[in-house]
């Protein structure tokens, strides 16, 4: 599918969407549907990715949007934007796996970091993002992020993130300048 073919429309999710998102995050990381695309972490994790009450969290945070992406009508994409001291955080990005590899991950991370910019003044983005994941973190680092060597623990024993298939799981910090 042709992602310049219908136009993109943005906006913040709400408690109606929650079900959709679940579903699309689940659909992008976990099960045989997410090998349908590359970002798909089937092969370190089992179980859930996200789940309704997690969803609602960031929906309902103060300082926090759930960025949605539609087209035609449906949630194609989605992203975590919060206001965090000085800079904004990146998550739960998620595209539906039929688009990957288009074009539209590129020009909703845009998007992202040109609504955190003018909506927060901040001047970074930050995001974690599993360090064994080595095409991921390139796909990040040719959108300009870097690597800041800053590890923090998986959470092994929470199934609300996942049940991992091996235990060198640790989330690395990658940081973007958006000035």
């Amino acid at each position: 599918m042709d992602t310049t073919a219908t136009p993109l429309t943005y906006r913040d999710a709400t408690e109606a969407d929650v079900d959709a998102i679940v579903a699309l995050v689940e659909s992008a990381y976990r099960g045989e549907s997410s090998r349908a695309g590359w970002t798909t972490e089937a092969d370190i994790l089992q179980g859930q990715r996200t789940d309704p009450e997690g969803v609602r969290e960031v929906v309902e945070a103060p300082d926090s949007r759930l960025l949605t992406v539609e087209r035609d009508g449906g949630i194609v994409a989605c992203c975590q934007l919060e206001h965090r001291d000085g800079h904004a955080y990146f998550g739960m990005f998620a595209v539906s796996p039929e688009l990957q590899g288009e074009g539209l991950g590129k020009t909703v991370i845009a998007e992202a970091e040109r609504q955190a910019r003018e909506a927060w003044g901040v001047t970074e983005m930050h995001m974690t993002v599993i360090s064994v994941r080595e095409e991921l973190i390139a796909w990040y680092e040719r959108r300009g992020y870097r690597r800041t060597g800053e590890m923090t623990p998986f959470p092994y024993g929470d199934e609300r993130f996942g049940i991992p298939r091996r235990d060198d799981l640790r989330f690395e910090l990658l940081v973007k300048p958006l000035a």
